[in-house]
């Protein structure tokens, strides 16, 4: 586990190149910053300066080495690298509210970009007039779009909500790609069909996240009510769901087909376990060391009394947190591995703060810790 301080603010997002040498961050503004390593630090060798509203959501395509930008002010842009400089290229989303996420698709012909609008706009580029156009998928989204995440078939987009529902849509557009085949969430997939929806009756939240796993036969998404969820295509009747003690999670990844890493405002990654054969998820373990907790030796009733007094001092409590992160974990993503057999794995957080978390050194210092 290490940690780099970026900054004092807030990082809202963050996207990695395909070499993982550079990332780019939005430290809570309107401006994304891009860092290069150099040695053991990270310097900052670009600043992208064309949204006027807090950027929102980040992408880097690996392949193309284009990156998507969304943000506050209703816009979306695709920067691409010429001599050394950034460019922007303009894409018409047709949207009335900020919007909140955007993700390239796997084969990085399209992107989508969810909003404040109640639709999701899935974009590709128009050669004849040099820019990005978008087709909207709106029915049945009742509310603000606050994540996606692509399939790898290229044509399936999961989509969670503030209207409780996580949903699965076809992303087909023809003008782009070959009609697609048959996948186990479905056969006809024209564009905007709904092929699975799952949440929403009996309590459920907004939900933060959303992600396929390796294969694209598992979905995981966490909820505002402090829920993970996972369903099988095969089982989609029947999502497996854990309510949890932890504070709300806001971000979810894959890190193997059968484990899922999420983290949020408790300000440390935690592991789940899915066991197919059963359709049962479990709690596989917090994946921060508290070392320094384990070396005052404090008792539970101590470690509150501190808390109390602290409080009554109107201190700040940041300095005495044991985890890596010194404030919420507002995503999380896949440095190496890939989701099928994740080595390492990458958080930023609201403490202006990147972890790098090496999945064998978490096995070594936890007992009992395996992923699978």
């Amino acid at each position: 586990m290490s940690l780099h301080q970026f900054l004092l603010e807030p990082i809202t997002c963050h996207a990695w190149n395909r070499d993982r040498t550079q990332i780019a961050i939005s430290p809570n503004n309107h401006e994304v910053h891009i860092y290069k390593k150099s040695g053991n630090q990270w310097v900052k060798t670009h600043e992208l300066k064309e949204h006027n509203g807090h950027i929102t959501g980040i992408d880097w395509a690996p392949k193309s080495d284009r990156i998507v930008t969304c943000g506050a002010d209703r816009n979306a842009y695709v920067w691409s690298q010429k001599e050394g400089v950034w460019k922007p290229t303009l894409v018409i989303l047709r949207i009335n509210r900020a919007a909140t996420f955007v993700k390239w698709s796997p084969l990085e012909n399209k992107f989508a970009v969810g909003s404040g609008a109640r639709l999701i706009s899935v974009c590709y580029f128009e050669s004849e007039n040099d820019w990005w156009v978008s087709k909207h998928i709106k029915k049945p989204i009742r509310s603000t779009i606050l994540s996606l995440d692509w399939h790898p078939n290229n044509i399936l987009l999961a989509a969670g909500s503030c209207d409780f529902k996580c949903r699965v849509f076809s992303a087909y557009i023809k003008e782009v790609e070959e009609k697609p085949g048959p996948t186990p969430w479905g056969s006809k997939m024209p564009f905007g069909a709904v092929l699975a929806e799952f949440g929403g009756a009996g309590g459920g939240g907004w939900v933060h996240s959303v992600s396929f796993s390796a294969s694209g036969n598992r979905l995981a998404w966490v909820s505002h009510d402090s829920t993970v969820t996972v369903v099988d295509s095969s089982k989609t009747a029947s999502p497996s769901q854990l309510k949890t003690e932890f504070l709300p999670l806001l971000s979810v990844i894959f890190v193997s087909e059968n484990s899922l890493v999420a983290a949020g405002h408790d300000c440390y990654p935690v592991l789940f376990v899915y066991d197919s054969a059963k359709g049962s998820l479990t709690f596989g373990g917090k994946l921060d060391v508290p070392k320094q907790a384990a070396q005052k030796g404090i008792s539970a009733r101590e470690r509150f009394q501190n808390l109390d007094r602290r409080a009554s001092e109107t201190q700040s409590t940041e300095k005495d947190l044991n985890t890596l992160h010194k404030n919420s974990i507002s995503e999380i993503s896949v440095l190496e591995g890939g989701r099928s057999q994740c080595t390492k794995f990458c958080t930023t957080g609201m403490d202006g703060g990147m972890g790098i978390w090496d999945v064998k050194s978490l096995e070594s210092a936890m007992k009992n810790l395996k992923i699978v």
